[in-house]
């Protein structure tokens, strides 16, 4: 059943249950990295407590001293979906939004490194900020958007979304076969390369094409 886009995913973030990453998903940042490109989405969960909007600022945790900015394209679902085929996956997108995915990167290394989990590294309080609802209809090919960010006013990342190795409807059709994606849940597709360390004071501004902007304030704990 295709999904009905209604105003209510506009929502997303009150009435969201689960937000779902995919890391490495961007071949200028395996090239970059010097790493295999990855055979299926490399996926991980954050908590909707992490999620913030503009008027907030992003609060760096007393037990991290390494955190990266990671911008995104989000992709909001817009109706239950369960072992969708890639053929019908867009059926069940809603909408969009502009999205950082903001990451301890001192907690990560030591998570490869023993094979933990990155449920600390990546679902800390305000590591979520997002842009407003962008609605389906507004994009017309969300594999076409360019992506940037600035700390400072200095560009730090520029890519696209052209440069997704797994696209939206990929992430979609494996993660349904997983798990339930259901209405207001948000996908994190992946980041260009350019992902590095932020400090409080910064002041972080990133953009989705001419559909949205974003601007942080950074403090500590």
């Amino acid at each position: 059943m295709a999904c009905q886009r209604n105003q209510d995913t506009a929502n997303f973030v009150f009435n969201g249950k689960k937000i779902v990453g995919v890391a490495l998903n961007y071949m200028c940042a395996v090239k970059a990295r010097k790493v295999a490109v990855p055979t299926v989405p490399l996926v991980f969960l954050k908590p909707t407590s992490s999620y913030i909007r503009e008027g907030s600022p992003i609060v760096l945790p007393k037990v991290f001293n390494k955190v990266a900015y990671e911008v995104e394209l989000g992709v909001v679902i817009g109706s239950r979906c369960k072992n969708v085929s890639k053929e019908h996956a867009m059926e069940y997108v809603g909408g969009y939004c502009l999205a950082l995915d903001l990451t301890a990167q001192c907690n990560l290394t030591a998570a490869r490194a023993t094979g933990g989990p990155w449920t600390l590294g990546k679902g800390f309080d305000t590591s979520t900020p997002v842009s407003s609802f962008i609605p389906f209809d507004a994009v017309q090919d969300p594999h076409a958007l360019p992506l940037w960010l600035k700390v400072n006013g200095e560009i730090k990342q520029s890519g696209c979304t052209a440069d997704l190795i797994f696209k939206v409807p990929d992430i979609i059709s494996y993660v349904s076969k997983h798990m339930t994606l259901e209405e207001n849940d948000l996908i994190l597709t992946g980041t260009p390369h350019g992902s590095e360390a932020f400090k409080a004071g910064d002041v972080i501004e990133c953009g989705l094409a001419d559909l949205a902007t974003m601007k942080f304030k950074v403090c500590d704990e």
